[in-house]
């Protein structure tokens, strides 16, 4: 039996938090029957998915999966979007070999490797990190051609509800016509006030992936993931590096704040300075360095702080601009995000949106989930994404990742609760691979026993966390996962004994 986590009836929740959306009238719509005048009937499509981002692809081969007749628009020359150009993928290469430099050049000794002069090589680290995202966007050209997607490389812009303007990025212009229409246009780099970003001295997060050359000094406005990841690949290359973070802890939204002081502890050891509870009051850009006037949330003495580079790194929001929405009466809130119902539909029926540009987290896993249940919205009328289940990560090291919810979260909504934690430190395979720092944290009913969340910082928690995503969408206990034999010397044993913790005692602590 096929279950949808999405009622129609009911609103979407995220971590515990409902979501309104506006209610739609209208029953879905699977087809365009009544035919208007085409300008060309050789432009006719089922489905045309502006953007050709994380949703925007996934999107897209699903529909051809499905034999529907399926066109993607997208203005960059690669496919991929943020996440495989300039985001997801590019950082995680950097994250990867600067930790495999920082490794080498400070802990091979302690491991019976003995190496002679480490050189960083600057120009050859960005040429690895370009060679993963050609390859990758490359292998999503071939998915649209192995599932008949046609990639319309321009700019497209709405002329009616079913018609699609596109200026084409080799010039000229098309015009396209289709039953369904999915907006996947994903989001942008929110800009910090008076400070304007050139990608060279004060950069975002894609000037901070294509650095030429070491700073002595960076600073980092905005403790999140974001900041958190491109901080700890300029430090471990070298760079003193300063986060200032306006909340009191970092990890952005959803981070157990035991989790977040504990992630906080082990990247100072490494070197990252926390400047937390501070506001930016402004910035001064000079020929030869940066200025950033700061001082403390609650009123204090004004500070001055000097960088070579300045990131900020405060957050994303939705790109909707040059679509014309206005042409069409569609409408977005006061944050900029595109107004659905439950099904991903606008109040035109036939027009959804998915990923970044509307309601949710701006992860791309969550955007990829919603490209598979648009297109089954739109050929089988339901479709599948557990909001309460998506999980977060941050590839730091140790990497940090979560699902569901976190005490804060539990603790306001008055749900009582079990805490069951269990130290790397105390896991054979962590110990042995000398990587012992964080821990497994589950929190489950205290009544049912049932998973509420899972929150582990520490090695690969990453590929982890999966585990724990996998026992709560089929809504699993802790004593569920603490009677699941795992294997033996593993990482994963960590998730076992912080399960047993919860539900009875662990055995190796």
């Amino acid at each position: 039996m096929l279950k949808t986590s999405i009622a129609r009836s009911a609103p979407r929740t995220l971590g515990g938090a409902r979501i309104a959306f506006r209610p739609s009238p209208f029953r879905p719509v699977n087809s365009y029957n009544q035919r208007r005048g085409y300008a060309s009937e050789a432009e006719e499509k089922d489905v045309v998915i502006i953007g050709g981002g994380v949703a925007g692809y996934v999107a897209a081969i699903k529909a051809g999966q499905e034999g529907l007749k399926v066109a993607c628009i997208e203005k960059r020359t690669a496919l991929g979007g943020t996440c495989l150009n300039v985001g997801c993928i590019p950082s995680k290469s950097l994250l990867n070999n600067s930790h495999l430099y920082h490794q080498i050049v400070h802990d091979s000794k302690s491991r019976g490797i003995d190496v002679g002069e480490v050189k960083l090589n600057v120009a050859n680290l960005m040429k690895a990190k370009e060679t993963s995202v050609a390859g990758l966007t490359k292998g999503i050209e071939y998915l649209f051609k192995k599932n008949n997607v046609e990639w319309i490389k321009g700019t497209g812009t709405f002329a009616d509800e079913h018609t699609l303007n596109v200026e084409l990025t080799e010039g000229g212009e098309r015009s396209v016509r289709a039953k369904n229409i999915i907006i996947a246009t994903g989001s942008e780099v929110s800009p910090f006030p008076g400070l304007t970003i050139d990608e060279k001295k004060v950069v975002s997060s894609t000037g901070a992936i294509a650095l030429t050359e070491v700073p002595k000094k960076m600073l980092v406005i905005g403790g999140g993931i974001i900041g958190l990841e491109m901080g700890s690949v300029w430090s471990r290359l070298g760079a003193e590096v300063t986060v200032v973070e306006f909340l009191g802890q970092i990890g952005g939204p959803g981070m157990d704040s035991e989790i977040a002081k504990a992630t906080q502890r082990i990247l100072q050891k490494q070197g990252i300075k926390f400047k937390l509870n501070t506001k930016v009051l402004s910035g001064d850009v000079s020929d030869s360095s940066i200025s950033l006037k700061v001082e403390a949330n609650k009123g204090g003495k004004e500070e001055s702080l000097d960088a070579d580079v300045v990131l900020s790194a405060i957050g994303r929001r939705p790109y909707t601009q040059g679509l014309g929405l206005d042409k069409i009466g569609l409408e977005t809130d006061k944050s900029g995000r595109i107004i659905i119902d439950q099904e991903y539909r606008t109040k035109i029926p036939h027009i959804r949106v998915i990923g970044d540009c509307t309601f949710g987290p701006m992860l791309a896993h969550k955007a990829e989930e919603e490209g598979v249940a648009a297109i089954e919205y739109i050929t089988k009328g339901y479709g599948h994404v557990n909001y309460g289940v998506i999980p977060s990560v941050m590839y730091t090291h140790p990497e940090v990742a979560w699902v569901g919810q976190n005490e804060e979260e539990l603790k306001k909504a008055g749900v009582k609760y079990k805490v069951g934690s269990f130290p790397y430190s105390a896991n054979s395979r962590a110990k042995t691979n000398q990587d012992s720092d964080g821990m497994v944290k589950f929190l489950s009913d205290a009544q049912t026993d049932r998973i509420l969340g899972v929150h582990i910082i520490g090695p690969a928690a990453g590929e982890s966390i999966a585990e724990a995503a996998l026992a709560m969408e089929y809504g699993a206990s802790s004593e569920d996962v603490a009677r699941t034999c795992h294997a033996h010397p593993t990482l994963a044993e960590a998730v076992k004994e912080a399960a047993m913790a919860a539900y009875s005692k662990p055995i190796h602590m």
